[in-house]
């Protein structure tokens, strides 16, 4: 059995900004945020959802033009 490489991808995670959610669950990504990431009016975003133990611990946003594959491949 020949053990296959996957390549490594190379990730940065940093806290940009902190949103409120008001009474309709809704929040507003801040301009600059929008900017750097691309996002633009009418963008449809996925929502992944981390778990561990059951438990949410961490939401991602996700430009949904970009999802070629699943979402497992793209998080790896």
């Amino acid at each position: 059995m020949i053990a296959e490489k996957k390549e490594k991808r190379s990730c940065c995670y940093n806290i940009e900004s902190v949103v409120t959610v008001d009474d309709r669950g809704q929040m507003v990504l801040p301009k600059d945020i929008r900017t750097k990431a691309g996002i633009k009016a009418g963008d449809k975003l996925a929502v992944v959802l981390m778990e561990k133990d059951g438990k949410v611990c961490c939401l991602s946003l996700v430009k949904a033009e970009t999802l070629s594959g699943t979402v497992k491949d793209l998080l790896e």
